[in-house]
């Protein structure tokens, strides 16, 4: 019983996720038509959970901006994106909130509503831009193709749940 209660309250609280990857390039399509594009930089895929707000936009954000996965003069992944003069290519990414514990159809009743998402999904990239950070994006709700070169390959998972464990 101790554990489940753990558990569910684990589960209950908020966080927002990503997964980023470092890119050579990457680009978004809608209906065949480029929307957002980005030479050197992160491919982010962000999803919002419900009752996700400004402060785990902003953690993220700042997070993301700062972490340091570009190589240095020595080879060493010592930069950032910014250190770097890299850019940004983020989409929304409700998916990232996939229930797949019961049966083999994907459940997403912790994602959150697409009104809120999208207003938590552009303070993201706001906060991004007022980092100095160039930001693309794609169409929120659209159908989308995203196609990148994955450099490296260099691919992380972020969630602000790692940041409020420190």
């Amino acid at each position: 019983m101790v554990k489940y209660l753990a558990r569910s309250l684990y589960q209950s609280k908020k966080y927002m996720r990503a997964l980023i990857q470092r890119v050579k390039w990457a680009k978004v399509l809608v209906e065949h038509t480029i929307v957002g594009e980005i030479k050197h930089g992160l491919l982010i895929l962000l999803g919002i959970k419900k009752g996700d707000s400004e402060s785990e936009t902003t953690a993220l954000a700042k997070k993301i901006s700062e972490i340091r996965i570009f190589a240095d003069a020595n080879d060493l992944m010592n930069l950032s994106v910014f250190d770097v003069g890299g850019s940004c290519l983020v989409v929304s990414q409700f998916t990232l909130y996939a229930d797949t514990k019961r049966g083999r159809r994907p459940f997403f009743k912790e994602a959150e509503m697409p009104n809120v998402a999208s207003q938590l999904c552009e303070q993201f990239c706001e906060t991004l831009r007022a980092r100095g950070i160039y930001v693309a994006t794609g169409v929120f709700g659209a159908m989308m193709q995203v196609e990148s070169c994955n450099d490296g390959p260099v691919t992380i998972w972020l969630d602000t749940a790692e940041n409020k464990k420190k």
